[in-house]
């Protein structure tokens, strides 16, 4: 056997199949084995299939209404997006996998790198079974896992795992990586867009092999340094770092269409108060403060009526994290923009200029607001954060997001019970709730 010192440090790849629609499952065992689709924001398009609803030839990103009849014909359980309960269960596969190696690097709410290194890469392929096991022993969730030298080696693993046994190594240098390559379409690598295509289209190189085997200055000449590392990466040289302080966000954007067009100014204002609250709530999990609001309104890009998309800004005299102050700001912002006679199809705020919230430069206007009020300020969004958290987002809200079956809200009328987010969707296992 090698010495631990010797061996070459592994990239895991673990990634949640069909996450959304296994999460629907969890709760629901008359499903396994049944097709089943998730549905986007306001029940539009397919952004989840199981892959019984993939055998039926249902397309990602297709139109509900398009397929509808298709659903019907098969039975298809079809369920509005529950992103609660996929949260929450992400959470509980990654301190799943937290339990059994020492470093995790999530990377998508269904997906997460793992390092491998010293003893953890001799037995790769045991530590992968060992996390493919726990976690759908602890959680329910079925994942597969790729092995590779470099990032991009473990993403292609991973895509053999699903058609395999769940658990795939992939060398660097092996018969079946070149043939693996071979059959890869450049469009399938992990991290080139649809213009990198285009552009290596037309030096004919078409797959992984003939990307990996290019010329290093052409590629870094014809994709930058990004696409070059791609290409490094599949010769089995790590070139994507990981950094454990990553860099400061500066901007956080709260936004969504409306389950049916808006056309009073008040439904807006809901609906921009909404967004500032979710904000606020993620400026202070953040610890950051924001130096102003841009709030944004617009109508649908096609369809009936005219065209209005527009956007006003508001700067705050000092940063903020209140979330009254950002509700403040976006309803001054809506006034300066609103515009009556239009269907409006679309609401949302970004905050900008953001910043740690203990290392703002101080000003003087800071003077003008009585410590008493700020620390007043303060413990009241410290309240209100913790009394949602303990009970449930929207336990306690700000009236002027106004109520809970607005008709600007988003569709979910298919939407599952929030299983392990809200105490009244508990299921009740004999007998009545009391």
């Amino acid at each position: 056997m090698p010495s631990t010192n010797s061996t070459q440090a592994l990239w895991a790849l673990v990634d949640c199949n069909n996450f959304y629609a296994s999460c629907e499952r969890l709760f629901r065992p008359d499903l396994l084995g049944k097709p089943v689709v998730v549905l986007s924001n306001n029940d539009g398009c397919i952004v989840a299939r199981s892959n019984e609803a993939k055998a039926l030839g249902i397309g990602m990103g297709e139109p509900e209404f398009k397929v509808r009849d298709l659903l019907k014909r098969h039975s298809v359980a079809v369920f509005s997006s529950n992103y609660a309960l996929y949260a929450d269960i992400s959470n509980r596969v990654m301190l799943t996998l937290e339990s059994l190696v020492p470093e995790v690097e999530q990377y998508s709410i269904d997906e997460a790198f793992v390092p491998l290194s010293g003893s953890l890469a001799v037995n790769a392929d045991d530590i992968a079974w060992s996390m493919r096991n726990r976690v759908r022993q602890w959680t329910g969730i079925l994942v597969s896992v790729g092995v590779g030298t470099t990032r991009t080696l473990a993403k292609v693993a991973g895509e053999l795992a699903k058609k395999g046994t769940g658990v795939h190594r992939l060398d660097a240098v092996s018969p079946e990586t070149e043939q693996t390559l071979a059959a890869m379409p450049v469009s399938d690598i992990w991290g080139i867009g649809r213009r990198s295509v285009e552009k290596l289209q037309l030096r004919s190189i078409r797959t992984a092999k003939q990307l990996r085997d290019a010329d290093a200055g052409m590629i870094k000449k014809l994709l930058s340094v990004t696409g070059l590392h791609t290409a490094m990466e599949l010769r089995g040289i790590p070139c994507i770092e990981h950094t454990s302080t990553p860099a400061p966000r500066r901007t956080m954007v709260s936004s969504r269409s409306f389950g049916e067009r808006v056309t009073e100014k008040e439904h807006l204002a809901e609906a921009l108060a909404m967004h500032a609250t979710l904000a606020g709530e993620r400026l202070r999990r953040e610890k950051l403060e924001a130096g102003g609001i841009a709030v944004h309104i617009r109508t649908a890009r096609h369809g009936q009526g005219p065209f209005y998309d527009t956007t006003a800004e508001v700067a705050f005299s000092s940063p903020t994290a209140n979330t009254r102050q950002l509700i403040k700001a976006a309803r001054n912002g809506l006034d300066s923009i609103f515009s009556p006679g239009f269907l409006y199809a679309k609401a949302g705020i970004m905050l900008y200029d953001l910043a740690e919230r203990d290392r703002q430069q101080g000003s003087l206007l800071d003077f003008a607001a009585p410590d008493a009020q700020k620390g007043k300020d303060k413990k009241l969004m410290a309240a209100l954060d913790a009394v949602n958290q303990r009970f449930g987002r929207g336990t306690v809200r700000f009236g002027a997001e106004g109520g809970v079956d607005a008709p600007w809200r988003m569709k979910h009328s298919r939407r599952s019970p929030r299983y392990t987010t809200a105490w009244e969707d508990l299921p009740i296992v004999g007998g009545t709730r009391p």
